[in-house]
């Protein structure tokens, strides 16, 4: 599919595997729920997960992988675990905090996670960009996750623009999907350990392969069709 190029009047970020590289996280922290509480773990549970909320990747770990505890259990469970890794290193991205605090200079940022709203506020608050995101969305302040356009269209709602005057940035199937229901400007930056699919991927207008091309790539060109 191909999108009309056009300078931003916002940019939404996603969170997870686009400025911290931590879906393997989420992913170890979500096993050892399921293996510690009587729950089976499925293969394709992983890639199933990518871009719930936190209420419906709770739901997903009690009816589908057998987790015998409540939501609200398995989130808490989950985010503590998370949360404990993330006090002795955060893993941002390369590039990622210049990357938005120069784009930042040249228009609203907002950021737009399926993340719990605790660990988007450690995340924020540890890599110093607090005070940068105009607005920040998560995941269960919406009625619907990705790939639903939900969480970006609140994301433009709080910015105050329209959403087909936003680019977003993502990394995985269901993020670029989302991104894509919501009108605006798709850039992907391919996750590299879980990648989406190519039809995904077709949806983006922009591809990079760093997030340090960003900046370049959405400001440098003026409009193109």
């Amino acid at each position: 599919m191909s999108q009309t190029i056009y300078e931003p009047e916002a940019v939404c970020f996603d969170q997870d595997g686009v400025l911290i590289d931590s879906e393997g996280a989420w992913d170890e922290a979500r096993r050892a729920v399921v293996a510690e509480n009587g729950g089976r773990w499925k293969d394709e549970a992983t890639r199933a997960m990518m871009g719930m909320s936190a209420p419906e990747w709770s739901r997903y770990l009690r009816d589908e992988l057998g987790v015998a505890l409540s939501p609200r259990e398995i989130s808490d469970r989950v985010v503590a675990q998370l949360l404990a890794g993330y006090e002795h290193s955060l893993p941002l991205l390369p590039g990622a905090v210049d990357a938005v605090r120069r784009v930042a200079a040249r228009c609203p940022v907002g950021l737009a996670s399926s993340a719990n709203r605790e660990v988007i506020d450690a995340v924020l608050g540890a890599s110093g960009l607090a005070g940068v995101f105009g607005a920040a969305v998560a995941g269960e302040e919406v009625a619907r996750g990705k790939p639903a356009p939900d969480i970006y269209l609140e994301a433009a709602r709080r910015l105050g623009v329209d959403p087909r005057r936003c680019a977003a940035v993502e990394d995985s199937t269901n993020g670029l999907r989302s991104a894509a229901a919501a009108g605006m400007l798709v850039v992907a930056l391919p996750n590299r350990e879980f990648p989406p699919t190519p039809e995904a991927l077709e949806l983006a207008a922009i591809v990079l392969d760093s997030l340090l091309q960003l900046p370049s790539a959405l400001f440098s060109r003026g409009a193109r069709a």
